[in-house]
């Protein structure tokens, strides 16, 4: 099995696949990306379904790499007897989705493979398979696939197969194309106009970028990653495009991440109005208003990219899961959690969105009022936190102090942007809920906040306590908890979450075991400059950029010991990081080291 840093990842704007360097194409889902897969050799093995074209040959790659500033994978090999280019892309969707792979003759000859195994309903329903004057169609259920090359296949224990030979100078084609089974099958498309296209439209993207900083290549690579995962038709944004790949290789911490998560709503923002890209911001604002609206006491954690709520979890017996990573879920019961800390990351997302000037909406202070009325009440009660536990609620710091900053943004709204709303209300609140976080979340004898209400427990998600304004990062407070993270939760010069010991079974209702968490050593790295220690931010923001896959795409977590990536691929929420940090790196070494501002007048980097 590949490890996972080993795809490489392609996409349309809808739905997405994850390609190998053996050149399988081992994920697919159609036509979004919280579909069934048609390719879910990546839980499983070939007879799950996957996609191969590589040379039948022994051969090694010599090279693999995105073409500059786009999504297009081009993967190279050498053989004894030539060298052959694979060229792997999406088209920004048209009406249906599309896979095109191109196999160009670099040198000699090459003697290929084309091994086509479709498996829909996640590598459970083999299809019906008919042939076409130039290809293939395969249906089942509501699905259908028209696979389409000059090359001549045949059928061989319910597989495609395909064999040819490339020479120097040759380009051949080969499409794949999702359609609804009751249609007809969709119209040929043109191979190489199709990267024509491809092309012109990620370099248009590229040139909208306004980032000049430091980074520019590693920045501008992360949004182009959020770029894909972003569903077009909505504005929606994927946490990442695949599901159960392990926190812990053999483990159960396995879980679906192809839905929205209203958490990643103000990093997300920020990331895409930073580098310029204002497009995108107001259609993930636009999608979160749509998502959030309703009774603020229904409002969920995630929803699915077009705004759906019901994400019911089950698993699918079938697959044995990577690497024997089990159970394989779809869906996600997280999703009818109750998680305080939502409210103000809605409540930051908007304010930022203020803050840049995006345009006026009624409809959207009409909802944060109704969110910060429900919150009056609300913030008093425990929840399941940031982590999504699956033990007891509890009264988690960081929840409360996300909690603090709903309503002040709430104030600001009022005191600085001249909207309406009880002002005095939401002081006194903000007031209480400081008091309470800075008596009750912080222990003394650790010199640290923790991360419940009378626990001695570290968590790394209070590393956003100076991040969001709650006390400045230079407070003697954050100072000691940046040093207990540092001393318990940082191996390897990583952050993990928390301290997986007995204990973290009573907490997250799971058994203990995963790797570093990627986000949370950006976050670490943010502190770090915060508190002047800049010379060293520096440094480990570049030993998180060297964990990169070689095509410079991270997962959510990061094993020390095994060296490798884990949990879902790529993960929006990593790639967010890296980006937003970059931001906070360049103005932090402009700025004075140890300068700290209100929240007034905190960039919108942070």
């Amino acid at each position: 099995m590949p490890r996972i840093e080993d795809y490489g990842l392609i996409g349309d704007l809808q739905t997405a696949a994850l390609v190998g360097r053996d050149g399988s194409i081992d994920w697919a889902c159609f036509p979004r990306f919280d579909s069934g897969a048609c390719f879910a050799a990546l839980l499983g093995d070939a007879d799950n379904g996957r996609w191969l074209v590589a040379p039948r040959t022994d051969a090694w790659e010599t090279a693999r790499r995105y073409r500059p500033r786009t999504l297009i994978l081009e993967t190279e090999w050498e053989t004894d007897t030539g060298a052959v280019r694979l060229i792997d892309f999406m088209p920004p969707r048209g009406r249906a989705p599309d896979i095109v792979r191109i196999v160009e003759g670099l040198r000699g000859e090459v003697e290929m493979n084309s091994e086509l195994v479709i498996r829909f309903d996640y590598g459970k329903t083999i299809p019906w398979v008919q042939r076409l004057d130039d290809g293939r169609i395969a249906i089942a259920g509501p699905d259908g696939l028209c696979f389409r090359t000059p090359v001549e296949h045949r059928g061989e224990n319910l597989r495609t197969i395909g064999e040819f030979t490339v020479r120097e100078g040759d380009r051949v084609p080969f499409t794949l194309t999702w359609y609804p089974s009751n249609e007809d099958p969709p119209d040929r498309i043109n191979a190489e106009h199709a990267l024509s296209e491809t092309v012109d439209y990620w370099d248009d993207w590229a040139d909208r970028c306004a980032y000049k900083g430091t980074w520019q290549e590693e920045v501008h690579h992360s949004l182009v990653v959020l770029k894909a995962l972003t569903y077009a038709p909505t504005g929606g944004i994927v946490a990442a495009p695949t599901t159960s790949l392990p926190e812990k290789l053999g483990g159960e911490r396995n879980w679906d991440y192809r839905f929205c998560w209203l958490r990643d709503a103000t990093l997300t923002l920020l990331a895409f109005i930073n580098a310029g890209y204002l497009d995108e911001a107001r259609a993930w604002r636009k999608w979160l208003l749509r998502a959030a609206a309703g009774d603020a006491s229904d409002l969920q954690i995630m929803y699915g990219v077009a705004g759906e709520r019901r994400l019911s979890e089950q698993t699918l017996d079938w697959l044995p899961g990577y690497e024997r990573s089990q159970p394989v879920r779809i869906g996600n019961a997280a999703s009818e959690q109750f998680q305080l800390d939502v409210y103000g990351e809605v409540l930051d997302a908007l304010h930022q969105a203020r803050v840049s000037e995006l345009e006026l909406s009624k409809e959207a202070w009409a909802l944060q009022r109704r969110l910060l009325t429900y919150l009056q009440d609300a913030w008093k009660e425990p929840d399941e936190g940031i982590w999504e536990v699956r033990g007891p609620r509890r009264h988690f710091t960081h929840s409360k102090v996300m909690a603090w900053v709903a309503f002040d943004r709430g104030v600001q709204a009022v005191e600085r942007f001249g909207r309406s709303g009880p002002a005095d209300a939401w002081r006194k609140t903000r007031a209480e809920i400081h008091r309470e976080v800075c008596e009750q979340g912080f222990d003394v004898e650790l010199n640290s906040f923790t991360q419940s209400y009378g626990s001695k427990r570290l968590d790394a998600s209070l590393l956003m306590i100076p991040l969001v304004g709650f006390l400045p990062a230079d407070d003697p407070r954050m100072i000691g908890t940046v040093a207990a993270i540092e001393r318990e939760l940082v191996r390897d010069g990583l952050v993990y979450r928390y301290t997986h010991d007995d204990e973290v079974s009573g907490v997250d209702g799971l058994p203990p075991g995963e790797g570093a968490f990627l986000p949370c050593t950006f976050w670490l790295v943010d502190n770090l400059a915060r508190q002047g220690r800049v010379d060293e931010a520096k440094a480990l923001f570049q030993r998180l950029l060297d964990l990169r896959s070689d095509l410079g795409l991270l997962a959510e977590e990061w094993d020390p010991k095994t060296r490798r990536q884990l949990g879902n691929f790529p993960q929006a929420f990593t790639h967010v990081a890296l980006v937003n940090t970059a931001f906070n790196l360049d103005r932090q070494v402009e700025a004075s080291p140890m300068e700290q501002r209100t929240p007034e007048e905190e960039p919108a980097g942070y």
